[in-house]
């Protein structure tokens, strides 16, 4: 089987939307994409930090899914990283409340010795140093690296997250980010500005308005599902990548039409993180829900037409 490697903070979120909001639950964008991968064959392994205060049951979560744990270092006395936000209206915008950078503010990310030869390496959003860090720590050099990160690194740590772009195949962003990275307000010029930044494929979220995958002169898009209900955002992005990853790995394929399948499947995964708040229905999840929904994107999106 192959093997993933993904890097991002494991945290609790508190989450208010129009519909409803919640106390502390499980979060964290390492989180999501071990999720959301777990659903293909692959040896997965996250690497992150938490407090003691971690609850047990959250762990024995990720290590039911087949996840490998043992990259995540909880850190005695310490507290996990927090956020709280709360979402708008139309769910597209939201206000952050509470960020408490708590154990992560220190976090020197070890990775597990039996993972040092990766296939894929999902780098999820985090500090660019940090990304670095674990490139730094490969002894192989990994079949595909994929990179998430934010305007907030944009705005705090420009040239460190330059340097990390110059060394990552993929790169997914939303438009927003996109167009701040490459100064540019066309997603045809960001994506061929970024690509010249050094990854070879950029993929930019665009939400409840689906997915943009660019390859040199190449573009494909990818719809998201209309879903008759969508309760809370939070995690949709990660899942998606989890999913583009996982199935990436899993097909060993590293190719633009390959990356076309990762892009539905990523975006078929986050499809179902949006119904429930936190990672409540990626937990009970089944591959045979999954296949269902796959044959109704199939059926958005093919048809045929005469020329």
């Amino acid at each position: 089987m192959n093997k993933l490697l993904i890097v991002g903070t494991v945290a609790f979120d508190a989450i208010e939307t129009p519909f409803g909001k919640t106390d502390k639950i499980l979060g964290g964008a390492a989180t999501y994409i071990g999720l959301s991968a777990s659903f293909f064959n692959l040896q997965s392994a996250i690497v992150s930090v938490v407090g003691d205060d971690f609850p047990q049951k959250h762990l024995d979560l990720l290590t039911s899914k087949n996840i490998d744990i043992s990259g995540i270092e909880i850190v005695k006395g310490g507290k996990t990283f927090f956020w709280s936000g709360l979402y708008h209206n139309d769910l597209n915008s939201r206000d952050t409340l509470v960020t408490e950078l708590n154990v992560l503010a220190d976090f020197q990310p070890k990775v597990p010795q039996n993972y040092k030869d990766a296939d894929v390496v999902m780098l999820g959003n985090l500090h660019p140093l940090v990304q670095s860090s674990v490139l730094d720590q490969m002894e192989k050099k990994p079949k595909l690296v994929v990179l998430d990160t934010m305007n907030f690194w944009m705005d705090c740590a420009l040239p460190e997250l330059l340097e990390v772009i110059k060394r990552v195949d993929v790169i997914t962003i939303n438009d927003e980010e996109a167009r701040q990275l490459s100064g540019e307000y066309s997603l045809v010029k960001a994506a061929a500005k970024i690509q010249e930044m050094g990854p070879k494929y950029v993929v930019i979220k665009k939400g409840e308005h689906g997915a943009l995958l660019f390859h040199n002169r190449e573009v494909f898009f990818a719809p998201a599902l209309p879903l008759e209900e969508v309760f809370d955002p939070t995690g949709a992005g990660d899942t998606f990548a989890g999913g583009f990853s996982g199935f990436i790995a899993q097909s060993e394929n590293i190719s633009f039409g390959n990356m076309k399948n990762a892009i539905i499947y990523g975006s078929n995964l986050a499809s179902f993180c949006v119904e429930k708040f936190g990672t409540e229905r990626m937990e009970t999840l089944s591959k045979a829900e999954v296949a269902i929904r796959l044959q109704q994107f199939k059926s958005l999106t093919q048809f045929d037409i005469e020329i």
